[in-house]
């Protein structure tokens, strides 16, 4: 049996994008810039696009600029509110823990060119409290960044909340929000955020194209240059068959919502108790307000890299919090942050499912990473420790 139960990582085209794709690749391939005709139709199917994204996610469409995916419309969004910041005299930018690397890379950038960067803990749940971001404010501060849902634990972050107390402040917002549009109801103007980040990959559309929203008036200096396209915010034709495609995969996924979130809770739910029998685990983020489909584990004794590995032979393919670096494996920034410890973070598991897998999949998940721990627990020397008192068990 195989099983892709990494749709935290990406998703396969949905037919209905595929079809959009190759209509408009073969009617629509004049350059949306020209002047002639070949161009102004080409123009023409942009702006609709983006119209029809405005308002799927509640904001005009002025406010919405393409890009290619969820990284540089993080790295854009962080940049610009951070230098129009420095120009007031304004250098603290504050953040979670447990962001993508997309936003803590740019944030570690910006530090190193003289910004404060404030990280802000979560708890045990990944969730971050409203009460620190507003202790965290003060006049200093440019930019408040908090994502929409964690992509590693599924947590789902109190952006309305955040939104409303930066418009207070009179601070600036920003919310990575690629793991959740597409999934989960997503307005803008309920969140209140000066900037959102989206990617088509995340929702059933195309890789390589994604969505920067911007406030109208939030500053916004590009990443690119070279043209005038995109309001002058970001240079570079636009690859207008990927940008349909989005645009029809976000409609079906939205119009599918619903349905798709029922099956997604129901077989998390199932996957959930049944992965909770095996001893020794704990499930990572809160049980609740957490993505449907996103199950993520810790195992004791095991590591993760080996579990993917022997799942990957049963034809299962997972992803864990941890990223093999240089031949050594880190443990994952976002569960060392809900205060995992890095022998039980090394072992962890990230299922995430889509509409499309099936109770019998879900059966047979429980069961192989049952197999693959036990077996993997048995060549544990640490295990053996735990288990004749040699160490004492953390989960």
């Amino acid at each position: 049996m195989d099983i892709y139960a990494d749709h935290a990582a990406t998703t396969k085209m949905c037919d209905a994008a595929l079809r959009a794709y190759a209509d408009t690749a073969a009617k629509f391939y004049g350059n949306a810039s020209s002047l002639h005709t070949a161009g102004q139709r080409a123009q023409e199917v942009l702006s609709d696009c983006r119209a029809r994204i405005a308002r799927l996610l509640g904001c005009d469409a002025r406010e919405l600029y393409f890009t290619s995916g969820g990284s540089e419309s993080d790295n854009q969004a962080i940049t610009s509110a951070a230098h129009a910041g420095a120009k007031k005299g304004k250098k603290k930018l504050i953040s979670t823990a447990i962001e993508h690397h997309a936003v803590l890379h740019t944030l570690k950038k910006l530090e190193r060119e003289g910004f404060e960067v404030v990280l802000l803990p979560v708890g045990e749940d990944g969730i971050v409290e409203v009460s620190d971001v507003e202790a965290a404010i003060d006049e200093n501060t440019a930019l408040v960044s908090v994502m929409f849902a964690n992509n590693e634990i599924g947590t789902i972050q109190p952006v309305a909340e955040i939104g409303a107390l930066c418009k207070k402040k009179g601070v600036l917002f920003h919310t990575d929000a690629v793991q959740a549009v597409g999934h989960i109801p997503v307005n803008i103007r309920e969140i209140g955020c000066d900037y959102l980040a989206l990617s088509a990959h995340k929702f059933s559309g195309p890789k390589g194209v994604g969505v920067l929203y911007a406030r109208r008036g939030a500053p916004l200096s590009p990443l690119i240059e070279g043209g005038a396209q995109e309001h002058g915010k970001r240079a570079g034709t636009e690859d207008l068959p990927a940008i349909v495609a989005m645009t029809v995969a976000l409609e079906t996924s939205i119009a599918d919502m619903d349905a798709s979130e029922k099956v997604l809770k129901h077989l998390q739910d199932r996957l959930i108790a049944g992965l909770s029998k095996i001893e020794h685990c704990a499930l990572n983020g809160d049980r609740v307000r957490r993505l449907p489909g996103n199950t993520s584990f810790c195992f004791e004794g095991i590591e993760g890299e080996s579990l993917l590995l022997l799942l990957d032979e049963k034809g299962i393919e997972a992803s864990s919090g941890s990223a093999c670096t240089s031949g050594s494996l880190d443990p994952s920034h976002v569960l060392l942050a809900i205060g995992r410890v890095h022998d039980v973070a090394h072992g962890s598991l990230r299922l995430t499912l889509g509409p499309e897998n099936t109770e019998e999949e879900v059966d047979y998940l429980i069961e192989s990473v049952k197999e693959v721990v036990e077996y993997l627990r048995n060549m544990s020397p640490v295990w053996r420790d735990l288990k004749e008192g040699r160490r004492q068990y953390i989960l």
